[in-house]
């Protein structure tokens, strides 16, 4: 534990707490401190104005960022036919129908992100209990729910992040690799950014961005100036 301590305590040296750093900064701060043994992921939290328990003050969204995650992405599709095959094709790592949803009955979920094709909806909403709490169940919103198979299994490999407010108004999502340059994690974070900003609800009054920190799996958070997201 001593080890641990030291770590962290080395890795908190030279931030400021109450400083808002500017986006450019605070990448190269949290890259020089993710020193675990592992490709740290760099994460990103924006606290919104908003209250999700009203419907009209609901974000949600998908956002294709323009550097990839820096993870490997296992899709499972559920498909029949030639749509199925489409999805084969297009490198799913599960595909089904009516077998998949057994397996996902019986608890066995290896896979990352879920798309469905319009006409599994049915079977794919018994689902509900199990995905939903898991964040995977499709939705149209956010285009798991489709007949572009092929562009959804696609974009679920090259780079996409699904978004969704949480109770206590904020958004978060993974953004890259501590071993991503500087440049390719600003516009990953930038890009998010500015999915979230557009997916501002109806609902939402006074400021929307409220805070916005970054940070990396074993690493300290910075606060991050909302100004210096959308900079060019």
């Amino acid at each position: 534990m001593a080890k641990i301590a030291k770590r962290v305590q080395k890795s908190r040296e030279g931030i400021d707490p109450a400083k808002l750093y500017g986006l450019a900064e605070a990448v190269t701060l949290i890259k020089e401190r993710a020193t675990a043994k592992f490709d740290e992921t760099i994460e990103v939290a924006m606290n919104l104005g908003v209250d999700p328990r009203h419907a009209d003050q609901m974000v949600r969204g998908v956002v294709n960022l323009p550097n990839g995650t820096g993870r490997s992405v296992r899709v499972a599709v559920f498909a029949r036919g030639a749509k199925a095959d489409e999805a084969k094709a297009a490198g799913a790592d599960v595909v089904g129908a009516e077998d998949l949803v057994e397996i996902v009955q019986g608890g066995k979920i290896d896979f990352d992100r879920c798309i469905a094709t319009p006409d599994m909806m049915p079977l794919v909403g018994r689902l509900g209990k199990v995905l939903g709490p898991r964040g995977m169940m499709p939705n149209p919103k956010v285009g798991t729910v489709t007949m572009d198979v092929t562009g959804a299994v696609k974009a679920s490999k090259g780079g996409a992040v699904e978004f969704r407010v949480e109770k206590a108004g904020i958004v978060h999502a993974g953004v890259g690799k501590a071993s991503f340059d500087a440049k390719a994690l600003e516009e990953n974070i930038r890009a998010f950014a500015d999915a979230v900003v557009k997916a501002k609800p109806t609902g939402a009054k006074g400021n929307y961005v409220k805070r916005v920190a970054l940070s990396s799996t074993m690493g300290p958070g910075l606060k991050i100036d909302p100004a210096t997201l959308t900079a060019a």
